[in-house]
């Protein structure tokens, strides 16, 4: 179970964002940029097995939150 840490939630997020928008005109590209403003990831960063444990229970948590608005969307 995921725990709240500010650190994790950012490079969780960065990754998720990074790694699946849709393009400059995504919604995640727009969040992706705005992250960038506040948040500056280590050069280290590169994939999901850099996060910590809890970051990446972070990230399974995005990512189905994710694939449950996508399959809700489809069903309309």
């Amino acid at each position: 179970m995921a725990y709240f840490d500010r650190f994790d939630i950012c490079e969780a997020y960065y990754l998720f964002f990074r790694d699946w928008h849709n393009g400059q005109t995504s919604k995640e590209y727009l969040r992706l940029c705005k992250m960038q403003k506040y948040f500056k990831p280590s050069p280290l960063l590169k994939t999901i097995e850099d996060l910590t444990e809890n970051g990446y229970e972070i990230y399974l948590g995005i990512d189905q939150k994710y694939m449950n608005n996508l399959n809700n969307n489809w069903s309309m």
